[in-house]
């Protein structure tokens, strides 16, 4: 459960890492440390990668908006870094990077007897996710799709 500070935290990180090109993915307050640790995971919105950079200016620009709301009177760290890389596909953009990844997909209902297919993400359409497997394009629909992550296995 998260803690009651972040929604009000995000209210104040979101307008201004649009302002920057950036989109918060995730915050958490960790109270265990002394002082806690405030930690905004962002990800820049044109560019691939988040750089030091994106961080340092929304750091710099997140720190000043906390301090003056009083939103967290006592000391804290602010941590803002990228969320690094997921192996799980999710986003219009996910699909766009990993072309010609690897990947797996889960079904919650099976399409041509599989639930389970391995290949290499070709594309994702509004109606259907693309895979080549050994060279032979197969199209799931959408609405048979569970969840698609990474794979690390040779093509099935």
């Amino acid at each position: 459960m998260a803690h009651p500070v972040i929604p009000q935290v995000l209210e104040i990180a979101a307008p201004i890492a649009t302002d920057l090109g950036l989109e918060v993915v995730g915050a958490v307050f960790q109270t265990n440390h002394n002082p806690p640790v405030l930690r905004i995971d962002v990800r820049n919105l044109t560019q691939d990668d988040t750089s030091l950079n994106d961080c340092e200016k929304m750091s710099i620009a997140l720190g000043e908006a906390l301090e003056t709301s009083n939103t967290l009177p006592d000391a804290y760290v602010l941590e803002v870094s990228s969320p690094g890389v997921s192996d799980q596909l999710q986003t219009d953009r996910d699909f766009i990077v990993f072309k010609g990844f690897a990947i797996e997909i889960t079904l919650h209902t099976p399409h041509k007897g599989k639930k389970v297919w391995i290949g290499t993400l070709l594309e994702r359409t509004e109606s259907k996710l693309a895979i080549s497997q050994r060279g032979r394009r197969v199209a799931i629909p959408n609405e048979l799709v569970e969840a698609v992550q990474l794979s690390n296995q040779v093509e099935a």
